[in-house]
């Protein structure tokens, strides 16, 4: 039987309980927005963006994953499973794998289109309501769970966004260790940063750009970090997930 996605308040619900709210802070650490966990283990998360520039999938990665039996969790936004259909099911089929949501547009999820890094939020509470929501259907067929997790696009986040992505049943999950800058950093540098971390911290990486130093810092990071006893958790693993919450009629 195919799982459903849940009864999710309607966009006209969010619109109406949302649509007036003025967002007071924008950025990467807004309040309600998770940047570690409370409990033992790191988190490792990766993005997988879409998009003309971010479709591809980095194997290494992944092979590195499997080799050591690590836990982590993927955030996957609807043009990068619309471009790899056969691939994203490999990888929820993976145990070790939690499938999480990275939006639809791959946006900050705004209600007044703030920008961040040059790419334009999400113009209103409707608009952030779609850019949530739309995927959720896919991704709940896809790994058989609606997904727990919501991170945006670039990152970026207001409040009212984030109250929204709650509403919905999804938590917004940032990160407290940059493990490669947005795909940008050397090998050596993704080993150094991700090398730091230890319980309660959650790594942001990308899985998404196979010619970055990613992987190849993470080869050199992940072996030496279970050598001295780090493990690694699925973000299920150490964080309460959120309900989804009755907006007012």
């Amino acid at each position: 039987m195919t799982p459903s996605a849940p009864a999710l308040p309607t966009r006209e619900d969010v619109v109406h309980t949302f649509g007036a709210q003025a967002p007071a802070t924008f950025g990467l650490e807004v309040p309600g927005i998770l940047l570690s966990h409370a409990g033992a283990g790191v988190a490792l998360t990766f993005d997988l963006c879409g998009g003309p520039h971010g479709e591809s999938f980095d194997h290494a990665l992944w092979t590195l994953l499997q080799k050591h039996g690590i836990a982590s969790t993927f955030f996957v936004n609807s043009r990068w499973l619309t471009a790899n259909p056969s691939l994203a099911r490999e990888l929820a089929a993976d145990p070790m794998i939690e499938i999480a949501n990275h939006g639809h547009e791959h946006r900050p999820l705004t209600v007044d289109g703030s920008a961040a890094y040059g790419i334009r939020g999400t113009r209103d509470a409707g608009a952030a309501y779609d850019e949530v929501a739309a995927p959720v259907a896919a991704l709940t067929k896809l790994s058989g769970t609606a997904p727990l997790w919501f991170r945006s696009g670039t990152a970026h986040c207001d409040d009212v966004g984030v109250r929204i992505s709650e509403a919905l049943g999804q938590r917004v999950v940032n990160f407290s260790i940059n493990g490669d800058a947005g795909a940008t950093f050397s090998a050596g540098q993704v080993a150094t940063e991700v090398g730091r971390a230890g319980d309660g911290d959650i790594v942001i990486a990308h899985a998404n750009q196979p010619g970055s130093g990613t992987a190849a810092g993470m080869a050199l990071a992940l072996p030496e970090m279970l050598a001295r006893g780090v493990t690694f958790a699925r973000l299920a693993d150490v964080l309460p997930a959120a309900s989804v919450l009755d907006v007012d009629h």
